[in-house]
């Protein structure tokens, strides 16, 4: 049975794709938007024995499979042609592939995975979330190139989900009206002092900086962050209020701060170190102060929070934890604050993420050039996977605001939320 036999089998005769492999075989629509081509027989072994969707992913990364054509749209299309798919026909059409010599041969291997794939993902998770571990992880993903960041982020530099105020309005536009939003919950003013934890490039640090008067220290576990972000703040004109140290947050050893911003690093922190986390937090805060956690989330908290085998974790987060929005707010409130604010952005990041997938398809043989074909389809495919994540509710974005109250219970927060939701 040819390959392009079995996926005819699997996706139907119909089939909105063309389909190629090594064999000269064809399938599909000739001509279509969206194509795949298989280049190797070892492109089957990942299939086999990769669980999940993990074998696709590393025989994409590898260059064994190619995709032509929008990846967030081949990805939804496949879906939805394969839904109807039960396991045991994809076991009976396996089963029928291996009866070739060439595929039993190349299947009988088990391939290495991609260099791209983090050595330390696959750990005891009492082994996770010391300094130095956290140290490793986030710079398996962030100290990537900071040219390739600016590929895709775009001239915000902002990796993190945007806030988009109108139907029209440019992922530039939201990633500002993001960190607007963040200040205005935080209630930010001229000369207050903000502490933003996990603080990327320094875009929420700039933002408060310049556009409040505030005066804002940012800490990051990626070198080419800090130096990225200490450049640019300099270029702005901004270094008497802003400044971006590498370290752990932990380790920040200033206190009385006015507001606190976590935007994107609860999901490395850990579900058993949520409660110490906010409570560190609640402690660097005055009276009065705020805190707000922006956090991808999930929609509960029945399964792990972590999946340790998964592509994520393995290519693109390593340790990376998601807890539901009730557990956030919980270890929140546990830990002293009163919760005055939650929402959920999702379909913000959806946009977000597509807006990402847009540049770097734009600066595709660049970024190819900057970080390696293997790194840049890491992250097509990654990107384009976690669109259809947010769409379909399998993963969310919360914002949850917390209020430091006084020794007499006062809040100062005013009586009705002074933002736009």
């Amino acid at each position: 049975m040819t390959l392009a036999k079995v996926f005819e089998q699997l996706a139907g005769p119909g089939a909105p794709v063309e389909f190629s492999a090594y064999d000269g075989s064809r399938s599909g629509q000739p001509g279509a938007d969206i194509r795949f081509d298989v280049r190797s027989p070892y492109a089957v072994s990942y299939l086999v024995h990769s669980p999940g969707a993990l074998g696709l992913a590393r025989a994409y990364v590898s260059g064994m499979i190619d995709v032509s054509g929008d990846m967030y749209t081949a990805l939804s299309t496949m879906q939805q042609v394969l839904d109807d798919v039960t396991p045991r026909d994809k076991l009976r059409i396996i089963a029928g592939v291996l009866g070739d010599p060439l595929l039993r041969a190349a299947t009988s291997r088990r391939l290495p995975p991609p260099p791209q794939e983090a050595p330390f993902s696959r750990v005891p998770s009492w082994l996770r979330h010391s300094k130095s571990r956290d140290a490793q992880a986030i710079s398996h993903h962030y100290d990537v190139s900071n040219t390739f960041y600016e590929w895709v982020l775009g001239p915000s530099m902002a990796y993190t989900c945007a806030c988009y105020p109108t139907e029209d309005a440019t992922l530039e536009e939201a990633q500002f009206n993001k960190h607007d939003l963040v200040a205005r919950k935080l209630g930010l003013r001229p000369g207050m002092r903000l502490l933003d934890v996990g603080c990327g490039w320094g875009g929420m640090v700039m933002h408060a900086a310049k556009e409040y008067g505030v005066k804002a220290l940012g800490v990051t576990l990626s070198k080419q962050q800090a130096e990225w972000a200490q450049k640019a703040i300099a270029d702005r004109g901004l270094s008497d209020l802003a400044e971006v140290r590498h370290m752990d947050y932990r380790d920040v050893a200033e206190t009385g701060f006015d507001a606190v911003s976590s935007i994107g690093l609860t999901e490395h922190i850990g579900k058993k170190n949520l409660p110490s986390y906010f409570s560190f937090l609640y402690g660097k805060l005055k009276p009065y102060g705020r805190m707000l956690n922006h956090t991808i989330t999930r929609p509960d908290n029945l399964a792990p929070s972590m999946k340790q085998g998964g592509f994520i974790n393995r290519y693109v987060f390593p340790d990376g934890e998601l807890e539901g929005p009730g557990f956030i707010q919980q270890a929140m409130n546990d830990s002293g604050f009163e919760i005055r604010h939650q929402e959920n952005l999702r379909e913000h990041y959806a946009r977000t993420l597509l807006g990402w997938c847009k540049n770097l398809d734009e600066h595709w043989d660049e970024a190819v050039a900057e970080v390696g074909e293997g790194t840049a389809r890491v992250w097509r495919v990654y990107m384009a996977g976690c669109v259809i994540g947010f769409e379909q509710n399998w993963i969310q974005l919360h914002q949850t605001l917390g209020v430091k109250l006084d020794e007499n219970g006062a809040s100062h927060m005013p009586l009705r939320p002074t933002w736009a939701s």
